[in-house]
């Protein structure tokens, strides 16, 4: 249906509310929360940045929501800190840091649908090529450019050329080109006057096994070698991420740092001495938090959540936790996860629901637990820390999967010099601070982006 003329559009895709100057931010639309602690997002890149080697380029990866921390402002943080480049996974998370005002340049490490090459070069986007028939289509609809009408080509066709980095399979088996097809790949590139080669790179796929870690860097030196017999000029070479960079795996041109960058050590992994003072200097940045929206005593012998798989044994006071697994907490942690109140671990019971999970403080000392008491089930409070790492294991997973499921209807509050100063929420209310939008056409929604850093 047309939009109507002058249409009013309350912005609900995750709208950035900013503390004004010695006001706080509107109240919190639910009492579960993350804390996101911008200070040590800075800290954690600096020391990472510092561990690099001279010459060597540190690029923060914001896939995922930032791993769930918060693309925009988690990007914002880091580039006005000097990081000078991202990777994320899709077309559409570049497009949401474009719109945001993000200038540095974008690698996009998944190839993105051709129809879609026009936007690329309208927004300054790098794409990754790693299928040689993706290529092709790509190639193609540059080399169309200048023969379409409609306004996306015109404004990509002023753009000059579209960065590509091409992903070279060295052993992940999950994407890229043989190292003997590179070369064909990037003289099609060369070829195309409105593409430009400017990286060649590759994952690995258990970092701190030496023996596999040696051999992806051999092959992606083949591929190198093989361009540089034909005379194409290197482009910007990268292999290592978090883990690679921890275990000492070589740097090439860039290290693309993720989850490091948020303070969490990949799991299992044997850090490298000469690495130890890095990663040991690293601090998680988020925190998850609640207060309960039920606090009750329970008789023995009463059913806790669904099916029920936990009956209390004594009489019992329990607190629900207004979060689920419709916020990320895997169902898995049912009758496994601690939490801490007071600075007290204790126990979640029952099954984790899509939006409650249940909490045993029949032992937490003081006067009983109430709807007032806030709890940390990500975080420190008193002497206690319970991290991503350590939910995962109860949960079965990875510390990955722990912070990038966290929904975005969770609010993030963003802190800094030890200051609430931003808050993220599923919707605002524009009289609360959010901000509203006034558009005659879907198109006009897109902020546009300031000068763009194109590779």
């Amino acid at each position: 249906m047309a939009m109507p003329a002058a249409a009013r559009i309350v912005a609900t895709r995750l709208p950035l509310i900013e503390a004004a100057p010695g006001q706080p931010l509107p109240p919190l639309p639910r009492t579960a929360w993350i804390e996101i602690d911008l200070d040590a997002l800075v800290s954690n890149a600096r020391i990472l940045a510092g561990s690099l080697p001279s010459g060597i380029r540190l690029e923060a990866v914001v896939k995922g929501d930032a791993y769930g921390h918060g693309a925009v402002p988690v990007a914002r943080a880091l580039v006005g800190a000097g990081v000078r480049s991202l990777s994320v996974a899709t077309f559409d998370e570049g497009l949401e840091l474009r719109q945001a005002g993000i200038s540095v340049p974008i690698l996009v490490l998944f190839p993105i649908p051709p129809e879609l090459v026009p936007d690329a070069m309208r927004l300054c986007l790098s794409v990754t090529a790693g299928d040689q028939t993706l290529l092709d289509r790509t190639l193609a609809v540059l080399d169309s450019l200048d023969d379409a009408g409609d306004q996306a080509a015109a404004v990509a066709a002023s753009r000059a050329e579209l960065p590509i980095h091409l992903e070279v399979e060295t052993g992940l088996g999950r994407g890229g080109l043989h190292s003997t097809d590179v070369p064909a790949a990037a003289a099609a590139i060369e070829a195309s006057p409105r593409a430009r080669l400017a990286g060649l790179w590759s994952h690995l796929q258990a970092a701190d096994d030496a023996g596999r870690t040696a051999a992806q860097a051999a092959r992606l030196g083949v591929a190198s070698s093989l361009l540089e017999e034909v005379g194409i000029t290197m482009p910007d070479r990268h292999l290592a991420a978090s883990g690679g960079l921890l275990v000492g795996a070589p740097g090439y041109d860039v290290v693309r740092i993720g989850l490091a960058m948020y303070g969490i050590v990949p799991d299992g992994l044997t850090v490298d001495q000469r690495h130890a003072a890095t990663a040991a200097g690293l601090k998680p940045i988020l925190s998850l938090r609640a207060r309960p929206v039920r606090v009750t005593d329970l008789p023995a012998g009463t059913g806790v959540s669904y099916g029920p798989t936990f009956i209390t044994r004594r009489p019992s006071r329990i607190a629900t936790l207004p979060l689920g697994y419709a916020d990320g907490l895997p169902r898995s942690l049912s009758n496994k996860a601690q939490v801490l109140v007071r600075g007290v671990r204790v126990p979640a019971v029952g099954t984790v629901a899509m939006d409650a999970v249940m909490v045993d403080v029949t032992d937490v000392p003081g006067a009983p637990v109430s709807v007032d008491d806030e709890f940390t089930l990500i975080g420190t409070q008193g002497d206690e820390s319970i991290d991503a790492l350590e939910m995962a294991r109860w949960g079965n997973t990875i510390s990955y999967e722990i912070v990038t499921a966290m929904s975005g209807r969770l609010p993030r509050v963003y802190y800094a010099a030890a200051r609430a100063v931003q808050m993220r929420a599923v919707a605002c209310d524009p009289v609360r601070g959010g901000r509203e939008i006034v558009s005659s056409d879907a198109r006009a929604l897109e902020e546009q982006p300031g000068p763009l850093g194109c590779e």
